[in-house]
């Protein structure tokens, strides 16, 4: 029996290869989020981005869209007291009481009405559409779709009606989540990352062991590159990471020698939805 090949081969590489997806996470979260991860898709080694489309900077996301490899991150949370965002269908399930998406997971899979969220989701994802992206996959903000089984049913709902690969976590997440979301998505013939690297922080210190030790077949590490600015500094605490992303893809060498090092070919998800859609 012919052992199943891997996505590396499936992607028409030798088994062996190292496969890079420079992921940037919250494009559409703040114009100055717009302006660092087009930058760092532009004119450094970032390969995809995921769109927050019903956060407040999407439509200027789309004003300068030029046709980069970006995906939807599928959005029902909005987890910053002072700066809000909602959902774009009349659902009131997926609305607290401070004017927009509730600010925890938690809160969403407590009292989300099931079929708001799929209607939710949709329609996020044909506003992108409509607004003119090529869509290339599908995440989720905060992993909501993902670790917890009845919206992970949702998540993967959509990336076969649309024909679109899945973001993924990593597999600890998968373990903490209790359920073989990996599996489950395989067996539907949605593609995804072989392994995945996220930072709760500054993705610097965790992108650059990964790369020291990078394994054959995909891997996807995620950034959220964002210009440093008042508006940026008011929105979020958590700028300082943003910014250092941001320095780290676009402003130091850094990042392209460890790359170099590592022997990666750096890939996007739209060699993957190829794939997807041609079987």
């Amino acid at each position: 029996m012919n052992p199943v090949p891997s996505l590396a081969e499936r992607l028409g590489h030798p088994a062996d290869t190292k496969l890079l997806i420079v992921a940037c996470d919250n494009l559409g979260f703040t114009r100055s989020a717009n302006v660092g991860v087009y930058e760092s898709l532009r004119h450094a080694s970032a390969t995809t981005a995921s769109l927050m489309v019903a956060a407040p900077w999407a439509r200027d996301a789309a004003a300068d869209y030029r046709g980069e490899d970006v995906g939807v991150e599928l959005t029902l949370n909005a987890e910053w007291e002072t700066y809000r965002w909602g959902p774009i269908t009349h659902s009131p399930s997926l609305l607290d009481g401070n004017g927009g998406f509730p600010s925890t997971r938690e809160d969403i899979w407590d009292h989300a009405d099931l079929d708001e969220v799929r209607k939710e989701c949709r329609a996020q994802i044909e506003r992108a559409v409509f607004w003119g992206f090529d869509v290339s996959h599908l995440g989720t903000h905060l992993g909501a779709l993902q670790l917890r089984a009845e919206f992970f049913d949702v998540y993967l709902e959509l990336a076969v009606d649309f024909a679109l690969p899945m973001q993924m976590p990593s597999a600890d997440a998968e373990r903490i989540a209790g359920f073989p979301l990996r599996r489950l998505a395989g067996e539907e013939g949605v593609i995804f990352a072989d392994h995945v690297v996220t930072s709760a922080g500054a993705a610097r210190p965790a992108i650059e062991e990964v790369l020291l030790n990078l394994q054959p077949g995909v891997t996807e590490v995620r950034v959220r590159p964002a210009v440093d600015t008042e508006e940026l500094r008011a929105a979020c605490t958590d700028w300082p990471a943003r910014v250092d992303d941001h320095t780290y893809l676009c402003r130091d060498t850094a990042f392209r020698d460890s790359v170099e090092r590592s022997g990666a070919a750096l890939t996007n998800y739209r060699s993957l939805r190829d794939l997807q859609r041609s079987q």
